[in-house]
């Protein structure tokens, strides 16, 4: 029974198993990527992080596309999407997150970082016809909400940094969410593959001339352990993942893919436990249920009624 809930949180009717791979695998793979980045940031600047991780994404993904002769989007009007995506779904969500982490724990991150899919049912009430709000998605919404306050709540009357950079995974959830209803509509002109790299060409370009505008000269890592952090970030964490997230957003749609974020309290929960030494409060685990909680209201089967 566990297990069809668990399959239920993600769509209505039965996935293929090659989505299900793809969908857990990215999983496993973002949710490994807060505890690289706290990592990384501990020798580099924010800035420096996310350029290195887009140049090292586009490379890899880059690569794949000339390797496969497949064709890149031609002309302005092609690219633009992907101009937009590159700022709204890489360069400046990744940038909050890093930026954030400087101030709080990566399984903090991790699980607000775990409200996208509340963002994006709101998100798509507005812009897809066929992904209305609904009564079940509402009370979802607003479960979701309070988990947020419960993890928020563990640091906010501390630090002010601290709440800042909660705030910011926060915000990076709203990109994300738009960003994926977005794609869905406008990247349907181009191949699969060519949709995950193109977005990488441009968040490449706006990180590495914003690292040198902003925390020039650029450094170059000293320690073994932050290369390691940023081939892992650039080569799977943006590379392979997002190849894999746009075949996800037109497979199964952006609001089923958002899902893909509730895997991540649970392993940057661990991840930060386990290697980092960070605190399992009552606060961590109380939230992380409720936002488990609203994602199983959201994705009942609703009756006729929707909210207009």
């Amino acid at each position: 029974r566990v297990l069809r809930d668990l399959k239920g949180l993600v769509t209505g009717d039965s996935l293929r198993h090659k989505h299900w791979f793809v969908f857990i695998t990215l999983g496993v793979i973002w949710s490994s990527s807060f505890l690289w980045i706290k990592i990384a940031v501990q020798e580099l600047g924010p800035v420096t992080v996310v350029a290195y991780r887009s140049l090292f994404g586009v490379l890899f993904a880059g690569g794949i596309v000339i390797l496969r002769r497949l064709q890149w989007p031609r002309g302005w009007r092609a690219w633009f999407p992907f101009v937009v995506l590159g700022a709204t779904n890489i360069a400046i969500p990744i940038f909050l997150i890093t930026w954030g982490e400087q101030y709080i724990d990566s399984a903090v991150a991790a699980i607000l970082n775990a409200t996208v899919p509340l963002f994006a049912l709101l998100i798509a009430h507005f812009m897809l016809q066929d992904d209305r709000m609904t009564v079940n998605k509402v009370v979802g919404v607003l479960i979701g909400f309070v988990g947020v306050v419960f993890i928020m709540g563990k640091d906010i009357s501390i630090s002010q940094n601290s709440a800042l950079g909660q705030l910011a995974v926060i915000v990076a959830s709203m990109f994300y969410a738009y960003s994926g209803v977005y794609a869905r509509k406008n990247t349907t002109h181009v191949e699969g593959i060519v949709r995950g790299a193109s977005p990488l060409v441009s968040a490449a370009v706006f990180m590495v001339a914003a690292s040198f505008l902003v925390e020039n000269p650029v450094q170059v890592p000293a320690l073994p352990i932050t290369w390691i952090a940023l081939l892992w970030l650039g080569i799977l964490g943006s590379g392979v993942a997002f190849m894999m997230l746009y075949y996800l957003f037109h497979e199964i749609g952006p609001t089923r893919t958002s899902m893909i974020t509730y895997i991540f309290p649970v392993g940057g929960v661990i991840l930060g436990v386990l290697f980092l030494d960070e605190l399992l409060t009552w606060q961590l685990i109380a939230g992380t249920v409720l936002i488990i909680v609203s994602l199983i209201v959201v994705n009942r089967k609703p009756k006729e009624a929707t909210v207009q």
